[in-house]
């Protein structure tokens, strides 16, 4: 009998062990197979292209950089842009980092520039990020910035990462991409596409 109760006690032990080194981390695992974007779970990667008379009002913003420098939406007038939404202990940014690196090299030729917006990191952890994934655009500090959350919040989800936006060169938003990139060529195309919409309206 004595051996049974201790048992018991034994294994309503281990099972509130297991509640607790479950909760909350098995909701945010949930989270993230859902791909409902609660706080910094990414989507699926889904891309969601915006046909030109169906984009809103041009993104407007202005912020301070992870070297402290300040960065506005002015700095690329006339410019296909992209922005990465990003944090460095996120798994899916740290993946597709090596791949925005390499659009936005290739992408030079037509004009494209690239801002990341760091969504939760100070800038001696956004700094070491850069470096280690051999980043050479800039990003924004979003933590703290309640007028740069403002800003962006209608265009995207600003606790959500990674999401990438892709800006004609009116700064409307073209296409934009929830979750993790896993095909440099889609956003490729999608800059190259907003590139040429955009000579198109200039030559016409």
């Amino acid at each position: 009998m004595k051996r049974r109760l201790v048992a018991a006690v034994l294994a309503l032990g281990l099972a509130a062990g297991l509640a607790a080194c479950s909760s909350p981390n098995d909701d945010l695992a949930g989270q993230y197979r859902d791909g409902d974007n609660k706080g910094f779970i990414s989507g699926d990667g889904t891309t969601t292209e915006i046909p030109e008379a169906e984009r809103g009002a041009p993104i407007e913003f202005t912020g301070t950089a992870v070297d402290g420098s300040t960065i506005s939406s002015a700095d690329y007038a006339g410019k296909p842009l992209v922005l990465n939404f990003w944090y460095a202990q996120c798994g899916p940014c740290r993946a597709e980092a090596p791949l925005l690196e390499e659009v936005y090299t290739d992408t030079q030729e037509v004009g494209a520039e690239f801002l990341g917006v760091n969504i939760y990191d100070g800038p001696e952890q956004a700094s070491a990020f850069e470096q280690n994934y051999g980043i050479s655009y800039p990003s924004l500090l979003m933590q703290g910035d309640g007028e740069l959350k403002l800003a962006l919040a209608a265009s995207a989800s600003v606790q959500a990462a990674p999401t990438t936006l892709v800006l004609d060169t009116e700064g409307r938003v073209a296409a934009r991409i929830v979750g993790q990139l896993r095909d440099a060529g889609i956003l490729r195309t999608l800059v190259e596409d907003a590139a040429k919409a955009g000579a198109g309206a200039v030559s016409s």
